[in-house]
Protein backbone atom coordinates (compact mmCIF):
# COMPACT_ATOMS: atom_id res chain seq x y z
CA UNK A 1 0.00 0.00 0.00
CA UNK A 2 1.10 3.54 -0.77
CA UNK A 3 1.33 6.02 2.11
CA UNK A 4 0.19 8.81 -0.23
CA UNK A 5 -3.04 6.87 -0.77
CA UNK A 6 -3.61 6.90 2.99
CA UNK A 7 -3.07 10.67 3.07
CA UNK A 8 -5.41 11.21 0.14
CA UNK A 9 -8.12 9.11 1.77
CA UNK A 10 -7.85 11.13 5.01
CA UNK A 11 -8.10 14.36 3.00
CA UNK A 12 -11.20 13.14 1.14
CA UNK A 13 -12.78 12.03 4.43
CA UNK A 14 -12.07 15.39 6.06
CA UNK A 15 -13.13 17.48 3.06
CA UNK A 16 -16.33 15.50 2.40
CA UNK A 17 -15.67 14.83 -1.26
CA UNK A 18 -13.12 14.30 -4.02
CA UNK A 19 -13.31 17.81 -5.51
CA UNK A 20 -12.67 19.74 -2.27
CA UNK A 21 -9.93 17.26 -1.34
CA UNK A 22 -8.27 17.79 -4.72
CA UNK A 23 -8.35 21.56 -4.17
CA UNK A 24 -6.78 21.16 -0.73
CA UNK A 25 -4.08 18.87 -2.08
CA UNK A 26 -3.47 21.01 -5.16
CA UNK A 27 -3.87 18.11 -7.61
CA UNK A 28 -6.36 17.06 -10.27
CA UNK A 29 -9.55 15.33 -9.16
CA UNK A 30 -8.65 12.38 -11.40
CA UNK A 31 -5.48 11.78 -9.38
CA UNK A 32 -7.43 11.75 -6.11
CA UNK A 33 -9.98 9.35 -7.60
CA UNK A 34 -7.23 7.03 -8.88
CA UNK A 35 -5.44 6.95 -5.52
CA UNK A 36 -8.68 6.30 -3.65
CA UNK A 37 -9.68 3.48 -6.03
CA UNK A 38 -6.23 1.92 -5.66
CA UNK A 39 -6.52 1.97 -1.86
CA UNK A 40 -10.01 0.43 -1.95
CA UNK A 41 -8.71 -2.25 -4.31
CA UNK A 42 -5.77 -3.03 -2.01
CA UNK A 43 -8.06 -3.28 1.01
CA UNK A 44 -10.86 -5.09 -0.78
CA UNK A 45 -13.54 -2.80 0.69
CA UNK A 46 -15.43 0.35 -0.28
CA UNK A 47 -14.32 3.24 1.87
CA UNK A 48 -16.58 5.98 0.52
CA UNK A 49 -20.05 6.03 -0.95
CA UNK A 50 -20.02 8.51 -3.85
CA UNK A 51 -23.07 10.70 -4.30
CA UNK A 52 -23.95 13.70 -6.45
CA UNK A 53 -23.34 15.91 -3.39
CA UNK A 54 -19.95 14.51 -2.45
CA UNK A 55 -18.77 11.42 -0.62
CA UNK A 56 -19.75 9.84 2.68
CA UNK A 57 -17.70 7.37 4.67
CA UNK A 58 -18.98 3.83 4.70
CA UNK A 59 -18.85 1.85 7.92
CA UNK A 60 -15.56 0.35 6.76
CA UNK A 61 -14.34 3.83 5.84
CA UNK A 62 -15.07 5.19 9.32
CA UNK A 63 -13.16 2.33 10.91
CA UNK A 64 -10.23 2.63 8.51
CA UNK A 65 -10.03 6.40 8.99
CA UNK A 66 -9.05 5.92 12.63
CA UNK A 67 -6.39 3.36 11.71
CA UNK A 68 -5.03 5.46 8.82
CA UNK A 69 -4.78 8.56 11.00
CA UNK A 70 -2.92 6.60 13.65
CA UNK A 71 -0.57 5.02 11.08
CA UNK A 72 0.36 8.39 9.61
CA UNK A 73 0.91 9.82 13.10
CA UNK A 74 3.16 6.89 14.03
CA UNK A 75 5.12 7.33 10.80
CA UNK A 76 5.71 11.00 11.60
CA UNK A 77 6.80 10.10 15.13
CA UNK A 78 9.18 7.44 13.79
CA UNK A 79 10.78 9.94 11.42
CA UNK A 80 11.26 12.43 14.26
CA UNK A 81 12.80 9.74 16.47
CA UNK A 82 15.24 8.48 13.85
CA UNK A 83 16.27 11.88 12.51
CA UNK A 84 15.42 14.39 15.25
CA UNK A 85 17.40 17.15 13.57
CA UNK A 86 16.44 16.22 10.02
CA UNK A 87 14.29 17.96 7.47
CA UNK A 88 10.61 18.35 8.32
CA UNK A 89 8.43 16.63 5.78
CA UNK A 90 4.95 15.25 5.25
CA UNK A 91 1.57 16.90 5.72
CA UNK A 92 0.96 19.40 8.52
CA UNK A 93 -2.70 20.37 9.08
CA UNK A 94 -3.37 23.50 11.13
CA UNK A 95 -6.61 25.20 12.14
CA UNK A 96 -6.44 28.96 12.66
CA UNK A 97 -8.99 31.71 13.23
CA UNK A 98 -10.13 34.02 10.43
CA UNK A 99 -9.64 36.82 12.93
CA UNK A 100 -5.87 37.47 13.06
CA UNK A 101 -5.11 34.34 11.03
CA UNK A 102 -4.40 35.78 7.56
CA UNK A 103 -2.71 38.89 9.00
CA UNK A 104 -0.84 37.61 12.07
CA UNK A 105 -0.29 33.87 11.55
CA UNK A 106 -0.12 33.36 7.77
CA UNK A 107 3.29 35.10 7.44
CA UNK A 108 4.77 32.73 10.03
CA UNK A 109 3.33 29.70 8.23
CA UNK A 110 4.69 30.99 4.93
CA UNK A 111 8.14 31.40 6.51
CA UNK A 112 7.91 27.84 7.85
CA UNK A 113 7.02 26.54 4.37
CA UNK A 114 10.02 28.34 2.88
CA UNK A 115 12.35 26.96 5.55
CA UNK A 116 11.10 23.37 5.11
CA UNK A 117 10.26 22.83 1.41
CA UNK A 118 9.39 19.15 1.94
CA UNK A 119 6.65 20.07 4.41
CA UNK A 120 3.10 20.28 3.04
CA UNK A 121 1.30 22.85 5.20
CA UNK A 122 -2.50 22.85 4.95
CA UNK A 123 -4.19 25.62 6.96
CA UNK A 124 -7.92 26.02 7.45
CA UNK A 125 -9.08 29.48 8.55
CA UNK A 126 -12.34 29.54 10.48
CA UNK A 127 -13.63 31.25 13.61
CA UNK A 128 -15.46 28.11 14.74
CA UNK A 129 -13.75 25.82 17.23
CA UNK A 130 -12.75 22.72 15.28
CA UNK A 131 -12.49 19.24 16.78
CA UNK A 132 -8.82 18.52 16.18
CA UNK A 133 -9.08 14.76 16.57
CA UNK A 134 -12.23 13.99 14.59
CA UNK A 135 -11.39 16.48 11.83
CA UNK A 136 -7.79 15.33 11.46
CA UNK A 137 -5.81 18.43 12.46
CA UNK A 138 -2.34 18.25 13.95
CA UNK A 139 -2.81 21.44 15.94
CA UNK A 140 -4.69 24.72 16.12
CA UNK A 141 -3.76 28.32 16.81
CA UNK A 142 -6.37 29.85 19.11
CA UNK A 143 -6.88 33.32 20.51
CA UNK A 144 -8.66 34.23 23.74
CA UNK A 145 -9.09 32.69 27.15
CA UNK A 146 -8.95 28.90 26.79
CA UNK A 147 -11.62 26.68 28.30
CA UNK A 148 -10.62 23.53 30.18
CA UNK A 149 -10.11 20.57 27.85
CA UNK A 150 -7.91 17.54 27.27
CA UNK A 151 -5.86 19.46 24.69
CA UNK A 152 -2.28 20.44 25.43
CA UNK A 153 -1.70 24.18 25.08
CA UNK A 154 1.35 26.45 24.84
CA UNK A 155 0.99 30.22 25.06
CA UNK A 156 2.95 31.98 22.32
CA UNK A 157 1.80 35.59 22.67
CA UNK A 158 -0.76 38.04 23.99
CA UNK A 159 -3.59 40.11 22.53
CA UNK A 160 -4.39 43.49 24.11
CA UNK A 161 -7.71 45.24 23.72
CA UNK A 162 -10.15 47.86 24.96
CA UNK A 163 -13.79 48.26 25.82
CA UNK A 164 -15.18 50.68 23.22
CA UNK A 165 -18.40 52.33 22.11
CA UNK A 166 -19.45 54.88 19.52
CA UNK A 167 -19.78 58.53 20.61
CA UNK A 168 -23.51 58.33 19.74
CA UNK A 169 -23.98 55.32 22.04
CA UNK A 170 -22.20 57.10 24.91
CA UNK A 171 -24.27 60.25 24.34
CA UNK A 172 -27.54 58.30 24.46
CA UNK A 173 -26.83 55.66 27.10
CA UNK A 174 -23.77 56.88 28.96
CA UNK A 175 -20.55 54.94 29.58
CA UNK A 176 -20.05 52.24 32.21
CA UNK A 177 -17.74 53.22 35.05
CA UNK A 178 -17.30 49.79 36.65
CA UNK A 179 -17.62 46.20 35.37
CA UNK A 180 -20.89 45.83 37.31
CA UNK A 181 -22.36 48.64 35.19
CA UNK A 182 -22.05 46.48 32.08
CA UNK A 183 -25.23 44.62 33.04
CA UNK A 184 -27.13 47.84 32.33
CA UNK A 185 -25.76 48.06 28.76
CA UNK A 186 -26.05 46.25 25.45
CA UNK A 187 -22.86 44.26 24.81
CA UNK A 188 -21.66 42.95 21.44
CA UNK A 189 -20.55 39.35 21.79
CA UNK A 190 -19.34 36.35 19.83
CA UNK A 191 -21.46 33.95 21.88
CA UNK A 192 -22.03 33.54 25.60
CA UNK A 193 -18.47 34.37 26.59
CA UNK A 194 -17.32 36.07 29.75
CA UNK A 195 -15.33 39.30 29.80
CA UNK A 196 -12.37 39.79 32.14
CA UNK A 197 -11.16 43.12 33.47
CA UNK A 198 -8.21 44.10 35.67
CA UNK A 199 -8.59 45.93 38.98
CA UNK A 200 -4.94 46.23 39.87
CA UNK A 201 -3.76 42.64 40.31
CA UNK A 202 -7.32 41.35 40.67
CA UNK A 203 -9.35 39.92 37.77
CA UNK A 204 -13.06 40.73 37.59
CA UNK A 205 -15.19 38.44 35.42
CA UNK A 206 -18.46 39.67 33.92
CA UNK A 207 -21.09 37.79 31.92
CA UNK A 208 -22.44 40.51 29.61
CA UNK A 209 -25.81 40.56 27.87
CA UNK A 210 -26.74 41.74 24.41
CA UNK A 211 -28.98 41.24 21.40
CA UNK A 212 -26.31 41.43 18.67
CA UNK A 213 -23.85 38.57 18.23
CA UNK A 214 -21.34 37.65 15.54
CA UNK A 215 -18.52 35.13 15.35
CA UNK A 216 -16.06 37.65 13.93
CA UNK A 217 -14.53 40.65 15.74
CA UNK A 218 -14.47 42.80 12.60
CA UNK A 219 -18.24 42.42 12.39
CA UNK A 220 -18.56 43.31 16.08
CA UNK A 221 -16.44 46.42 15.50
CA UNK A 222 -18.80 47.47 12.70
CA UNK A 223 -21.75 46.99 15.07
CA UNK A 224 -20.02 49.11 17.71
CA UNK A 225 -19.42 51.88 15.15
CA UNK A 226 -23.14 51.70 14.31
CA UNK A 227 -23.96 52.39 17.97
CA UNK A 228 -25.45 48.98 18.79
CA UNK A 229 -23.55 48.50 22.05
CA UNK A 230 -20.23 48.06 23.79
CA UNK A 231 -17.44 46.12 22.14
CA UNK A 232 -14.71 44.16 23.97
CA UNK A 233 -12.23 44.14 21.07
CA UNK A 234 -8.54 43.78 20.35
CA UNK A 235 -6.41 46.78 19.49
CA UNK A 236 -5.64 45.48 16.00
CA UNK A 237 -9.36 45.53 15.15
CA UNK A 238 -10.24 48.95 16.56
CA UNK A 239 -7.10 51.10 16.14
CA UNK A 240 -8.30 52.78 12.95
CA UNK A 241 -11.80 53.36 14.35
CA UNK A 242 -10.36 55.03 17.46
CA UNK A 243 -8.03 57.17 15.33
CA UNK A 244 -10.98 58.35 13.22
CA UNK A 245 -13.17 59.03 16.26
CA UNK A 246 -15.75 56.40 15.24
CA UNK A 247 -15.10 54.58 18.53
CA UNK A 248 -13.93 55.77 21.93
CA UNK A 249 -12.46 53.72 24.80
CA UNK A 250 -14.64 53.55 27.90
CA UNK A 251 -14.22 52.32 31.50
CA UNK A 252 -10.49 53.04 31.40
CA UNK A 253 -10.03 52.37 35.13
CA UNK A 254 -10.67 48.66 34.46
CA UNK A 255 -8.76 47.61 31.32
CA UNK A 256 -9.55 44.26 29.69
CA UNK A 257 -7.27 41.46 30.78
CA UNK A 258 -4.92 40.56 27.89
CA UNK A 259 -5.96 37.36 26.19
CA UNK A 260 -3.55 34.74 24.93
CA UNK A 261 -2.46 33.28 21.63
CA UNK A 262 -2.07 29.53 22.01
CA UNK A 263 -0.93 26.53 20.01
CA UNK A 264 -3.09 23.60 21.08
CA UNK A 265 -2.76 19.94 20.15
CA UNK A 266 -4.21 16.60 21.17
CA UNK A 267 -2.21 14.46 23.62
CA UNK A 268 0.20 12.07 21.94
CA UNK A 269 3.14 12.25 19.58
CA UNK A 270 1.36 13.25 16.35
CA UNK A 271 3.59 15.72 14.45
CA UNK A 272 5.11 16.87 17.73
CA UNK A 273 8.34 18.17 16.16
CA UNK A 274 6.46 20.15 13.52
CA UNK A 275 4.29 21.66 16.24
CA UNK A 276 7.35 22.51 18.32
CA UNK A 277 8.97 24.28 15.37
CA UNK A 278 5.78 26.23 14.65
CA UNK A 279 5.43 27.14 18.32
CA UNK A 280 9.01 28.46 18.49
CA UNK A 281 8.49 30.53 15.34
CA UNK A 282 5.29 32.07 16.71
CA UNK A 283 6.95 32.89 20.02
CA UNK A 284 9.80 34.60 18.14
CA UNK A 285 7.30 36.53 16.02
CA UNK A 286 5.20 37.84 18.90
CA UNK A 287 8.09 38.52 21.25
CA UNK A 288 9.56 40.75 18.54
Amino acid sequence: MNIEDFETFIEVANAGGLSPAARRLGVAKSIVSRQLSRLESDLGVQLLARTTRGAALTEAGMAFREHATRILAELDAARDTMIPGGELRGRFRIAAPVSFGPTHFAPVLAAMARRYPLLRIHTSYSDRTVDLVSEGYDCAIRVGHLQSSSLLARRVGSIHGKLVASPDYVKEYGAPETPADLLDHQSLMQGSESWRFLDGEKTITVHPQGHFKADNPTALAAAAVAGLGLGYLSDSVITEHIASGALVPVMLRYPPKPSGIYVVRPPGQNSIRKIRVLTDMLIAQFSA
